[in-house]
């Protein structure tokens, strides 16, 4: 089984980025890393508060993210939102090879998923402001957009799948 240097499992708050982002890190036995534990603490207050983060906000945070992609250049998952192009682009300065994983779901599933985990610093409230800031992968981004209205094992077999036919 092969796999890409390095992959960042993206979507909106709720999308399933951090359990999807485990389990293929588990399956192609490489490091896993969650872009919610390189938030600055400002962030996190800002977050929970109910306040939407800038860009000012995230620069060095995807910056820090974009570090970690260039330290397992040769394998490495991270969960990341990676809502717009710009900041993706701002992870691929630090590993252009990097690849995408979008996992896309409706807003119905997602806030179904959302209210299933009470506690989460990113509260239901900012659903809408994350869907209206994302931009989907174009067609000139490596990357593979997923469904997540199915189970975590049918994900990642999809996902690992798509390696096996790209290898």
């Amino acid at each position: 089984m092969t796999h890409p240097p390095a992959l960042v499992v993206m979507g909106v708050s709720g999308s399933g980025k951090s359990t999807v982002g485990a389990a293929i890190a588990q399956r192609l036995r490489v490091p896993f890393a969650d872009a919610d534990d390189f938030h600055p603490s400002a962030n996190i207050a800002k977050m929970s508060a109910g306040q939407p983060l800038d860009d000012d906000d995230r620069h060095p945070w995807l910056d820090a993210i974009g570090a970690w992609l260039a330290e397992h250049a040769d394998g490495g998952v991270m969960s990341c939102s990676a809502l717009r192009r710009r900041y993706r682009d701002q992870l691929r300065q630090h590993l252009p090879g990097v690849t995408f994983l979008h996992l896309h779901g409706s807003r119905e599933v997602i806030a179904r998923r959302q209210a299933s985990r009470p506690g989460h610093f990113m509260p239901a409230s900012l659903l809408t402001s994350q869907f209206a800031t994302l931009e989907p992968l174009a067609p000139d981004e490596s990357g593979l957009v997923i469904d997540v209205d199915q189970d975590i094992d049918a994900i990642v077999q999809t996902y690992v799948d798509h390696l096996n036919q790209e290898s």
